[in-house]
């Protein structure tokens, strides 16, 4: 319980938490951001880091000059492409062992509802997937799995990728000095997690209609 308290103030502060980052590690931030978008989308045992909010935070603080917007988008969109090719290729040669390991802690239910969402929406499930948490990290994972066509994959992985992370951190860019959202920063983040659940939540509630 503890472990989730730490995580859910960490998200509603992740200004805070960001800006205490850059100022004791200036340039190295780079790196760090790049790691947490890396992992949230290159391991399945990852899908709790923090990704739209994070983005979206990150160009609040480039906003602000504490950080450059173009080195900014360039490393994010890497961590976030090589992250899902990094999924990809570990679902496409170790996917039925780690699914049928007890001891990784995989939710089948994740992979259930990215399945499903694979079986609506086939390939392009690839660049919707970037804009719905949890299945943002199961679907390369589940198409390496399935052997889905490289090719096909890896021109969705780059077109979702840059799409998720020019959307959220330019967002955070233009509109995070507003007066508003600078006051009620924690409610604009509650907000985009929420909207960012949505087409999982629709999901959810046509599946038990259809049971």
């Amino acid at each position: 319980m503890e472990i989730i308290k730490l995580f859910v103030e960490f998200i509603l502060h992740i200004d805070k938490h960001l800006g205490e980052i850059i100022k004791n590690y200036g340039a190295f931030t780079y790196f760090i951001l790049f790691l947490i978008i890396f992992a949230e989308t290159g391991f399945v045992f990852t899908p709790f880091l923090p990704g739209d909010s994070l983005l979206f935070a990150a160009g609040v603080f480039a906003s602000l000059g504490n950080l450059n917007i173009l080195v900014l988008l360039g490393l994010l969109m890497l961590a976030a492409i090589l992250g899902d090719t990094i999924n990809y290729w570990i679902g496409h040669f170790f996917g039925e062992k780690i699914v049928a390991n007890p001891k990784i802690p995989i939710n089948q239910e994740h992979i259930e509802k990215t399945n499903r969402f694979f079986e609506k929406h086939g390939g392009k499930t690839i660049i919707l997937a970037r804009f719905v948490p949890i299945v943002r990290t199961f679907a390369p994972f589940v198409a390496g799995a399935g052997q889905m066509n490289y090719g096909k994959f890896i021109s969705y992985n780059i077109i979702g990728g840059v799409a998720w992370v020019l959307i959220f951190t330019l967002a955070g860019f233009f509109f995070g000095n507003i007066p508003f959202v600078k006051k009620n920063f924690s409610v604009v983040i509650i907000v985009i997690i929420l909207i960012s659940l949505i087409p999982m939540m629709v999901e959810v509630v046509k599946h038990k209609k259809t049971k």
